[in-house]
C-alpha cells in the first residue's frame, strides 16, 4: 500500500509539472506505469502511459502497455487501436503483434489474429504462447491440420508435456477425431496423473466411444482428485442411470447442480430421472428450471410434455408438443402425443388433424429419417472440462517478452484490478456545478478549470473560491450554521444598499452581493431563494457568465426536487417552462463565453433528459471540442450513442472515457461489447 500511495503522489506531481519540465523523464514514468500494471492497477497505469504518449507520441512501448491495461479492463477495441499505433511506431515489436492477435481472437476475427501471431513468431519463433494462440486461431477457422502442426512443433521440443498433449486432444475433439483425442488424453494422464482435467477429458472420450466401464473408472478418478467441473458428475450420472444405479445418478446430478446452478443440463437430466422414478412433481420443477435457463432448446419441451401428460395438465402438454412441432416438423412422436392431449381436452377435430399430419409424414419415411435429428434423452456434457486454458487468458509477460509466471492478486480499492467486473449502473455522469466544496476526481483528466472562473476568484468577491465539481460534499451541521450566518450578514448589507439601487441600471457591486447570497442559499439547498437572488444579480449585471451558469444548475436542482416530491405533476406547464429557462441560461453562458465547455456539457445532459439524443450528442461534441480530455463528455456521449444503437461509436467513446480516468466505463464496455 505504501508503494501505491507513493505512486499516486508521484503521478499527480508529474501531472502538475509537465509544462515546467519539457524534458520530463519519460523512462521513469514508463517504469512507474509498468509497476502499476504489474500490481493490476490498470486504471492508474493508463494515466501514466497517457503522459508518456503526450510527450513522446512516437514511442511504441507506451501504446503497447496501455493496450495491455485496456485488455485487462475489457476494452478490446481501444486495445486494438493502441496495438496498431505501437506497431506503426515500431514494426519489430513481437509483443505488439501478440497483443493485437489476442484482441482479434476475442473479437472472433480469427484470420487477422492468425496473421498477427505469425508475424510475432517471425521475431520470436520459439514463444510457446504465440504458437498455442496461433493454433487456436487456426482451429477456430476449421484449419485443424495446420493447428495440429503448431502443437506437434511444440511436442517435438517437449514430447512429455501433458498440457500441450491435452491441447492436441482438444483440437482433435474439435476435428471430431475422437480416437486421436482419446489417445492424447490417455497420454496426458500418463504424464500428469494428478490433474483431474486429464481424467475428465479421457472419461468423456470413453463415453463417446461407448466404453462405459472405462468412463466410469476415469470419471471417478477425476472426481476423487477434486474435480469441480459439473460435467464430470453429469456424465457419471448418465452412466449410473444406464446401469440402473438411480440413487448414484441422483446424487451426482444433485452435486452437478450444486457446482453449476445455472447449467440447464443438470436440471434436465435430473428431471428425466425423476420422471422415470415416478416423481412427476419434482421432475416438472426440474424441467421447468432447465427450459427457463435455456428456452432455445425446444427439444427439452418433449420431456416436460410427457410429464404434463402424466399430471393430466393437457393444455400445457399440448403447448409443449406444438412448440416442438414448430421447430422439428418431422418429429412424429410430437404429433401423436399432441393428439392424445387434444383428445383429453375433448377436441377430437384437432386430435384428428394431428394424426392425419403424422400419417402424411409417415408416407415419406426417407425424408423423416433424413430430417428427424432430435435428442430428447439425457444429454452428455460435451464441453471441455474446466482447465486453465492459456489460449483464452491474456499474458502480460508474454506481451513484454518475459518469462511466464502466475501471481493472483486481490485488491479492495475500487479503481484497481479488473474493474470491468464491478457492476456499474447505466446512467450519465451528472452536471458539473460550481461550489465552494468539491470531491476530488483524482484519476480523471478533465480540466476542471476555466479562466473566467479563475479571474472571478482572483477578485475575492466571495468568501471562498468557486470550484467546478461533479459531486458536492454533504455539509456538516457546523457548516450549515456558518452559511445561515452568512445569509444573515449579507441580508443586512443588502437591506442597507437596496434604497441606493437604481431600477434598470446595472451595478456590479450590488450584483455581487445578491450573487453571494444566492450561493449561500444554494449551499443550504434553498434553491428558490438562490434563483431569485441570482436573477437580481443578473439584472444588475447582464454579462455575469457565472451567475447564468449557476442559475441553470439551481433551476435543474429545484426541478429535480419538485419531481421527487410529486409537485411536478400538478405544475407540468411550469416545469416545462423551468426547463426551457434553464436551457436559455446555458445558451446565454455559451453566447457570452464560446469556449465554456461545461455549459455545452450540462446542456447536453438536459437534452438527454428531454430524449433529444441527437442534439445531446452534438453538444457533447461541442464540449469535447473545447477540451479534448473531457472524460465525462466522452462517457455520456458514449452511453447516448449506444442508446440510439450507434454501438460501435459509443464503445469508442466509453473506451476514451476509461482511458481518461472514468474506470466505471470498462464494466459497461464489457457488457455492451
Amino acid at each position: 500500500m505504501r508503494l501505491i500511495k507513493y505512486i499516486s503522489v508521484l503521478l499527480f506531481s508529474c501531472f502538475f509539472t509537465l509544462s515546467a519540465h519539457a524534458q520530463l523523464n519519460t523512462d521513469r514514468l514508463t517504469s512507474i506505469g509498468r509497476n502499476a500494471l504489474y500490481f493490476d492497477d490498470y486504471v492508474l497505469s493508463i494515466q501514466y502511459f497517457n503522459q508518456v504518449i503526450r510527450i513522446k507520441p512516437y514511442l511504441a512501448e507506451p501504446y503497447l502497455y496501455r493496450a495491455i491495461a485496456k485488455i485487462q479492463l475489457g476494452d478490446m477495441a481501444g486495445a486494438e487501436k493502441d496495438c496498431s499505433a505501437a506497431i506503426k511506431n515500431n514494426p519489430f515489436l513481437p509483443g505488439a503483434y501478440y497483443t493485437r492477435g489476442f484482441v482479434r481472437l476475442q473479437l472472433k476475427r480469427y484470420s487477422e489474429a492468425e496473421a498477427d501471431f505469425s508475424e510475432a513468431l517471425i521475431f520470436s519463433p520459439e514463444n510457446r504462447t504465440y504458437i498455442l494462440l496461433r493454433a487456436d486461431a487456426r482451429a477456430e477457422q476449421q484449419n485443424f491440420d495446420n493447428a495440429l502442426q503448431d502443437i506437434d512443433y511444440l511436442l517435438k521440443r517437449k514430447p512429455q508435456n501433458a498440457s500441450i498433449i491435452f491441447e492436441k486432444g482438444v483440437i482433435c475433439m474439435a476435428k471430431k477425431d475422437t480416437i486421436c483425442a482419446h489417445n492424447c488424453f490417455t497420454q496426458a494422464t500418463q504424464y500428469d496423473g494428478q490433474n483431474p482435467s486429464n481424467w475428465s477429458a479421457l472419461g468423456l472420450t470413453d463415453m463417446l466411444l461407448n466404453k462405459e466401464d472405462d468412463a466410469l473408472l476415469h470419471l471417478t478418478q477425476a472426481i476423487n482428485l477434486g474435480s469441480h467441473w459439473a460435467g464430470d458428475y453429469i456424465n457419471r450420472g448418465i452412466i449410473f442411470y444406464k446401469k440402473n444405479n438411480f440413487r448414484g445418478a441422483l446424487t451426482d446430478y444433485d452435486k452437478a447442480i450444486e457446482l453449476s446452478p445455472a447449467d440447464p443440463q443438470c436440471y434436465y437430466n435430473r428431471g428425466i430421472l425423476r420422471a422415470e422414478l415416478g416423481d412427476y412433481n419434482n421432475a416438472l420443477e426440474d424441467l421447468c428450471s432447465a427450459i427457463d435457463k435455456a428456452p432455445e432448446k425446444t427439444e427439452m419441451r418433449y420431456q416436460r410434455g410427457l410429464v404434463y401428460l402424466q399430471l393430466a395438465q393437457w393444455t400445457a402438454a399440448k403447448a409443449d408438443f406444438d412448440s416442438l412441432i414448430s421447430r422439428y416438423p418431422y418429429f412424429l412422436p410430437s404429433y401423436y402425443l399432441a393428439a392424445q392431449a387434444a383428445t383429453a381436452l375433448d377436441d377430437p377435430k384437432t386430435a384428428f388433424l394431428y394424426q392425419k399430419k403424422a400419417h402424411e409424414l409417415e408416407e415419406n419415411k426417407e425424408e423423416i429419417i433424413k430430417q428427424q435429428k432430435v435428442n430428447t434423452n439425457v444429454q452428455l456434457a460435451q464441453s471441455q472440462p474446466q482447465k486453465r486454458d492459456r489460449r483464452k487468458e491474456f499474458s502480460q509477460r508474454a506481451a513484454q517478452n518475459q518469462n511466464e509466471q502466475t501471481d493472483d492478486k486481490q485488491y479492495n480499492s475500487q479503481s484497481r484490478g479488473s474493474v470491468q467486473k464491478r457492476y456499474t449502473d447505466v446512467v450519465n455522469e451528472p452536471n458539473i456545478v460550481l461550489s465552494y466544496y468539491s470531491q476530488n476526481q483524482p484519476l480523471r483528466r478533465t480540466n476542471y478549470f476555466h479562466y473566467v472562473v479563475d479571474d472571478y476568484n482572483k477578485q475575492h468577491l466571495l468568501p471562498s473560491p468557486l470550484r467546478f465539481t461533479l459531486q458536492e460534499i454533504p455539509l456538516t451541521a457546523e457548516l450549515v450554521n456558518q452559511h445561515f450566518d452568512a445569509i444573515n450578514r449579507i441580508s443586512e448589507q443588502i437591506d442597507k444598499i437596496s434604497p441606493l439601487i437604481v431600477p434598470n441600471q446595472e451595478n456590479q457591486q450590488f450584483s455581487e452581493l445578491y450573487f453571494a447570497r444566492a450561493v449561500e442559499f444554494a449551499l443550504v439547498q434553498d434553491y428558490s431563494s438562490a434563483i431569485d437572488d441570482c436573477t437580481r444579480a443578473i439584472r444588475l449585471n447582464s454579462k455575469h457568465t457565472i451567475a447564468y451558469f449557476c442559475r441553470a444548475n439551481w433551476r435543474y436542482k429545484l426541478l429535480e426536487y419538485q419531481r421527487s416530491t410529486g409537485e411536478i405533476y400538478d405544475k407540468e406547464q411550469d416545469s416545462k417552462l423551468s426547463f426551457e429557462m434553464l436551457l436559455r441560461d446555458l445558451d446565454q453562458v455559451i453566447h457570452l463565453q464560446k469556449d465554456f465547455s461545461f455549459a455545452y456539457y450540462n446542456k447536453a445532459n438536459m437534452l438527454c433528459m428531454q430524449k433529444d439524443y441527437k442534439a445531446a450528442i452534438e453538444y457533447y461534441t461541442y464540449a469535447i471540442n473545447q477540451d479534448q480530455d473531457f472524460a465525462e463528455a466522452y462517457f455520456n456521449r458514449g452511453l447516448t450513442r449506444i442508446y440510439i444503437e450507434q454501438t460501435e461509436e459509443g464503445l469508442q467513446d466509453l473506451s476514451k472515457a476509461g482511458e481518461l480516468g472514468i474506470y466505471q466505463a470498462y464494466n459497461l464496455i464489457s457488457r455492451f461489447q
